[in-house]
């Protein structure tokens, strides 16, 4: 994948250069706070002044064509994408709306012209760390990301929101840990249960032990190079599919000779609830996209375990078929950042997580992060042999005589795809 973004020194050039009188002042910051929504740091810095004014004006030339694009709305981290944020996603309208230096309170009094005027079909938010350098607080930051999310919600109650977390970076730029994790905090608590709004843990994607920016992957500790970018649109990605951006067709997949598949690509046939303690049926999907509470959902032969909107949620969909023989069950996984869920082999779990920052298997060398993943588990006289991409996971996992199979959401986004079985004869 190719990702070109913006050099840092010509970020920091288009600073230093002064800009031409523009005729248009309309889109000029206001020359005082007064009468301005929200409350925090608006930057008047001149050469943010002349960046933001010349911005604004050229997107303002173009809302016509980016009619129903998928919005990055940012700082100078989105800015550096570049234009079509590197190539990362072939075939999706993509609109840049990240200017460098903005703050929250700046992207508030700019929704209207740079964002709402285009009716995008989405939005990826990342924005408040330059409001840290600024010394707003992270309750005043929160707060102006809350009337964010409203006049998203206002101008369309059903297009896809995607907050991402503010990345880190150093207490050496004005941007500590501690206040990083505070605001990513309150960012949550301010979108907690809201369906609209998925958010994406790209803190802990990035950070290092200590809640820092790790320097291979943000060179001035602030913002990211070709490689962080590439992380950063890995972990977009599973997002972006469920929302129906991106892999839109079917996948195309042959079995083995021997397998049949427990699920079809199309609906949730052959799958339900079941009662916890006894696995007693409880509900069938056949012929459903998705369960009743929405959890799951068949969408181009992925299985989706969709983010719950609380935070956690754990919940459990089962085959409505029975194994008593020997098999080998196969299936491949996408993970989210930091995502928890479990495969469930007739009754106990075998975690099936993000294994990098969700462990417990953190050093496995052939996981791919927010890419797919295949898992095999051969069961043989009641003990499966459990392998991630050929990695063993548990060599001696101790399973009842008979049972479903399972697949658990707990936290993050989880996709199935693949799932088939060779009974033993």
């Amino acid at each position: 994948m190719k990702i070109f973004p913006i050099p840092l020194f010509a970020l920091a050039l288009s600073m230093l250069l002064p800009e031409p009188a523009l005729a248009d002042s309309k889109f000029a910051i206001p020359e005082t706070d007064e009468g301005l929504p929200g409350d925090g740091p608006i930057r008047r810095y001149g050469w943010f002044k002349n960046l933001w004014e010349r911005k604004r004006t050229g997107w303002a030339k173009k809302v016509e064509q980016e009619q129903g694009a998928l919005v990055f709305l940012g700082d100078s981290i989105t800015q550096g994408w570049g234009d079509n944020m590197g190539n990362s996603f072939p075939g999706l309208k993509v609109a840049n709306r990240g200017i460098s230096g903005d703050t929250t309170r700046g992207v508030l009094i700019r929704m209207q012209g740079d964002v709402l005027a285009l009716n995008p079909k989405g939005v990826v938010i990342l924005i408040g760390t330059n409001d840290l350098e600024e010394k707003a607080s992270p309750e005043v930051i929160a707060g102006n990301l809350k009337l964010i999310i409203a006049k998203l919600k206002k101008h369309n109650s059903k297009m896809p929101i995607i907050l991402c977390n503010t990345f880190p970076s150093s207490a050496s730029k004005r941007r500590p840990a501690e206040q990083i994790k505070k605001i990513n905090q309150l960012y949550f608590a301010a979108v907690k249960g809201d369906p609209q709004v998925t958010v994406l843990d790209t803190w802990l994607l990035f950070a290092d032990a200590k809640g820092d920016a790790k320097q291979p992957e943000f060179p001035d500790l602030l913002h990211p190079n070709k490689l962080g970018y590439a992380k950063w649109a890995s972990a977009l990605r599973p997002l972006l599919a469920t929302y129906g951006f991106t892999e839109t067709k079917p996948d195309d997949f042959s079995m083995e000779p021997g397998f049949v598949s427990l699920f079809n690509g199309k609906d949730l046939t052959g799958w339900g609830f079941r009662a916890k303690k006894t696995l007693k049926p409880l509900a069938s999907f056949d012929g459903k996209k998705a369960s009743d509470d929405g959890r799951y959902r068949a969408i181009n032969g992925r299985l989706v375990v969709t983010t719950p909107p609380e935070g956690r949620r754990v919940q459990q969909l089962w085959t409505t078929k029975e194994f008593p023989k020997d098999f080998t069950l196969k299936l491949e996984f996408r993970a989210t950042p930091n995502a928890d869920s479990g495969v469930f082999i007739r009754k106990p779990q075998l975690q099936c997580r993000d294994y990098v920052l969700a462990g417990p298997w953190k050093t496995l060398e052939k996981y791919r992060p927010q890419e797919w993943n295949e898992i095999i588990a051969v069961v043989k006289g009641g003990v499966a042999h459990c392998t991630c991409n050929g990695e063993v996971l548990n060599a001696e996992f101790k399973v009842p005589a008979t049972g479903p199979i399972g697949l658990e959401g707990d936290r993050g986004q989880m996709e199935y795809r693949r799932i088939r079985i060779k009974i033993a004869k």
